[in-house]
């Protein structure tokens, strides 16, 4: 397949031919709605179909399903401009250049559009034709439609899913309204050029759909529908920029992955609260048999969420809520199993019960219940947002979670030690195994933060919460100074994906650097070359850890080979197989960049980084990165030596020091003064610089760029200190 790239702009994916797997094609979303561009299928997020186990994304016909042709054969051109989220394709014969444009609305999200313009090429005067191919038909396997009259001159179907989730539950409605297509277009005679805009509204409800019809009617009179959209994709890409030199390969994937995963999240001013949480092959993927069938797992929360969560705290707050939303569910499937507490579903839908089609993994695959945890944990430290945690019930997650591992676990008066019994790891190769490494410690974590939660608000700790926290066990060989995967694994056994590896980053947990490297060097050789994508992303991020630029990059070059051109949609397994755009694989490859090259730690009373680049990148620029909710449009530039090492064990990084907690203070407001060390204000494209300190010892001084934005601010350095503290204040 022949395929080239834009040399103007590199966010523009072009080829002249269409990938021959329509798999590939690139997917259209905004949150709401997803769209494979030319299927005739389409997804709308919390529209599921099926009970349980047979619960998936509800197919929904697309009438935008449609393809160009001319009599006179032409030269096609197929290009996904992802500064704006359109896709394009150009017909060019000797007699008409025809353009046909599709988005998903970026801010009206239940808005899908497709616009064609016809343009005269030549003296001759005579009519032109360009025909409209197109098999759609209005019907769903999963949606008993009816046809509904019309509504201002656009077709109007309604129906609702065959199948409600759990019993006693509702069959979600739909309603489409969409612009009638004709079969042809034409240039009259003697007429240079002509524009047609088509719309498709899906909705819950007919006043919703009505209404939404009006507003795509009115942005098309006001000439404004296709400058809305571009206008949100451009707010978007201002918060957030990740630019590199060295390797265009990278690049492009870097800018494909954060295309793809922002395309899965609502709009940044979305308020509805109707966010149905992110899938592993997005809203355009999850039909019935497909794709994981829509359904949400710890994928949202440990590989996609972090990226996203460093430049856009309302994003991250929106995974949050969805959580938060299914709390009812997560306590039901809890009960099922005989423990308190909530105890998240492996796979999510709308209601937080268990939908996953086999048992074994909802059963036992418990460390979900550490990882959304995390997310949450993740989240305080970053925004120090307390009305997520107060009104937004963001506490009862997190309690609930600690109140489910004290009741999971089980006393051993053998070792004087709490061990979970009978759970599968992240490696699925493995289940009904005892103390899986990477459970025990995300569960301690989780426990940990919940007795943290309840100080910083006041509210009294259970006992238990602490009792199990410090004695959990912990599996570690000491002979062999590793992690071994759970109790009893033999050292060299075949692993599907990463999971030991994790303890490092993103769980964070203590370690000297020779056990992070045996950890290291006992799972690379044994993990599935073919296994899922994300996995050589935290293998990369832990040899960046140790200093060993060139061992990560190949690695991290592994990934590759899952990126399928020319629109740079991933496929979960290197050989094409297994999902989709992958946007799980995207996460991990985002989180190597922004937490493994820059080594952006996010702490509870900093934010720390520790920059180190390969030898084919000579320049990486970050801008957007936001901390506290204050670094706005923010820019942070590290020029440095390729290749050259960290000194081990972590020194030689930067913090940036955030606000201490702070105990409601009289009449039970939050005090917002500043804690110690703090006064970020603003990081951005202006001047200044904070440099950072090796440690005594270590290798030379690497510089990292700070720019101030505000005028007003001053770099404060201390480069004594092993790790140096950059902190702008008023």
């Amino acid at each position: 397949m022949a395929s080239e790239s834009s040399e103007v702009d590199p966010y523009i994916f072009c080829t002249e031919t269409l990938p021959s797997d329509a798999r590939y094609l690139p997917p259209l979303a905004n949150g709401l709605l997803g769209w494979k561009v030319y299927s005739n299928i389409m997804h709308m997020g919390g529209i599921y179909n099926g009970e349980g186990g047979r619960c998936h994304r509800a197919d929904l016909p697309c009438p935008l399903a449609v393809k160009m042709d001319t009599v006179e054969p032409g030269k096609h051109s197929y290009c996904l401009d992802t500064n704006t989220g359109v896709f394009s394709h150009s017909l060019s014969t000797s007699k008409v250049t025809a353009t046909q444009s599709l988005y998903s609305h970026r801010s009206y999200s239940q808005l899908m559009v497709m616009e064609i313009s016809l343009v005269r090429q030549g003296p001759e005067e005579e009519p032109i034709t360009v025909d409209l191919l197109t098999n759609f038909k209005p019907l769903s396997k999963d949606i008993l439609f009816e046809t509904g009259p019309d509504y201002k001159s656009g077709r109007h179907i309604y129906g609702h899913t065959t199948a409600a989730e759990y019993p006693g539950g509702i069959c979600p409605s739909v309603h489409l309204i969409w612009t009638d297509i004709p079969l042809t277009l034409a240039l009259a005679a003697g007429q240079s050029q002509a524009r047609w805009g088509f719309i498709l509204v899906a909705a819950d409800s007919l006043q919703n759909a009505q209404n939404n019809y009006d507003k795509g009617l009115s942005l098309i009179a006001g000439g404004s529908l296709r400058s809305s959209h571009e206008q949100a994709w451009k707010e978007v890409w201002l918060h957030s920029k990740i630019d590199l030199v060295g390797s265009e390969i990278l690049s492009k994937a870097l800018i494909g992955c954060m295309f793809y995963l922002l395309s899965a999240f609502p709009s940044i001013n979305d308020t509805s609260g109707t966010f149905g949480g992110v899938s592993p092959g997005g809203l355009s993927n999850g039909g019935d048999g497909q794709d994981y069938w829509g359904h949400v797992f710890w994928d949202q929360d440990i590989w996609m969420y972090p990226g996203i969560a460093l430049f856009y705290p309302k994003l991250a707050r929106s995974v949050l809520e969805y959580r938060v939303r299914t709390i009812d569910g997560a306590r039901d499937n809890a009960q099922r199993q005989g423990y308190k507490g909530l105890k998240f579903p492996w796979e999510s839908a709308v209601s937080g019960r268990e939908v996953c089609p086999e048992d074994i993994y909802g059963q036992q695959e418990i460390h979900i219940n550490g990882d959304v945890s995390l997310a949450f944990q993740h989240y305080l430290y970053l925004t120090e947002d307390i009305s997520m945690f107060t009104e937004g019930q963001g506490s009862q997650v997190v309690w609930g979670v600690a109140d489910y591992w004290v009741s999971r676990a089980t006393w051993n008066p053998e070792d004087h030690k709490y061990h979970l019994l009978g759970v599968m790891p992240p490696d699925e190769y493995y289940y009904n195994v005892n103390n899986s490494v990477y459970t025990n410690i995300v569960a301690k974590l989780s426990l940990e933060f919940a007795i943290e939660l309840a100080d910083l608000l006041d509210r009294p700790a259970p006992k238990e919460w602490k009792e199990v926290s410090e004695n959990l066990k912990i599996p570690f060989d000491e002979d062999n100074k590793y992690h071994p995967e759970y109790d009893g694994y033999t050292k060299g056994s075949p692993v599907k994906q990463a999971d030991t590896v994790m303890l490092g980053y993103p769980l964070g947990y203590p370690m000297s650097t020779e056990v992070r490297r045996n950890d290291l060097l006992a799972y690379e050789s044994v993990t599935d070359p073919n296994g899922p994508a994300m996995t050589w992303s935290m293998f990369a991020i832990g040899w960046l850890e140790l200093g060993e630029a060139a061992q990560a990059q190949h690695l991290l070059a592994k990934c590759f080979n899952n990126i399928q051109a020319p629109f740079q949609v991933w496929s979960e397994s290197s050989d094409g197989s297994g999902a989709v755009n992958f946007l799980t694989g995207m996460g991990g490859f985002l989180q190597a960049v922004l937490f493994g090259y820059t080594g952006f730690r996010v702490q509870k009373a900093c934010l720390f980084f520790n920059p180190l680049l390969p030898n084919d990148i000579s320049e990486l620029s970050i801008r957007g990165v936001n901390y506290l909710v204050i670094l706005k449009e923010s820019g942070s530039k590290f020029p440095l030596t390729p290749g050259q090492p960290r000194k081990e064990g972590g020194g030689g990084g930067v913090m940036i020091k955030g606000r201490g907690y702070r105990r409601r203070g009289v009449g039970g407001k939050w005090d917002e003064s500043w804690g110690e060390g703090v006064g970020l204000k603003d990081l951005g494209g202006g001047k200044g610089r904070a440099e950072s300190s090796s440690g005594s010892g270590s290798s030379p001084r690497r510089n990292v760029i700070v720019d101030p934005r505000t005028q007003n601010a001053a770099a404060e350095l201390d480069l004594d200190q092993q790790l140096t503290s950059a902190a702008l204040h008023n």
